[in-house]
């Protein structure tokens, strides 16, 4: 990973992201599947769980691979890319499991911290290099 291109750092991330939001997705329709709804939870507690923790990532990976694709066109460093989009990868998966839970569990606020701290640094980097001019950090 040390040798990659931001593009490349972006692309790694974006593709983990979007394959989450794949499993994710999988794991709603198994649930619908095992319970017999057809469309919404249902008023499943099981099929509502999971249709939440897909929305919820849903509602963040867009976010976060379009500030990824941004940071790489801007022509911020891979390591940057990396910095963004290996937390809020991380983020997104221990905030899916942790949410996979009856309650309140470290794994989801570890998760929702996690990708706070890369939309808000992944945003302060997008507001710094519009006023910047010339090499990026």
């Amino acid at each position: 990973m040390a040798d990659m291109t931001a593009a490349q750092a972006a692309a790694l991330w974006s593709g983990l992201m979007i394959l989450l939001l794949v499993i994710l997705s999988v794991q709603v329709i198994m649930a619908r599947q095992k319970h017999r709804v057809v469309l919404g939870d249902g008023g499943n507690p099981a099929v509502a769980l999971a249709c939440r923790v897909f929305g919820n990532a849903a509602e963040y990976i867009p976010v976060g691979i379009g500030a990824l694709a941004v940071l790489t066109l801007l022509g911020l460093p891979a390591y940057a890319v990396h910095a963004v989009g290996g937390a809020l990868f991380l983020g997104r998966l221990l905030h899916a499991t942790g949410l996979a839970a009856d309650k309140p569990t470290p794994g989801r606020l570890a998760g929702m911290v996690l990708t706070f701290l890369s939309l808000i640094t992944a945003a302060g980097m997008l507001i710094v290099h519009a006023f910047i001019h010339g090499q990026p950090f």
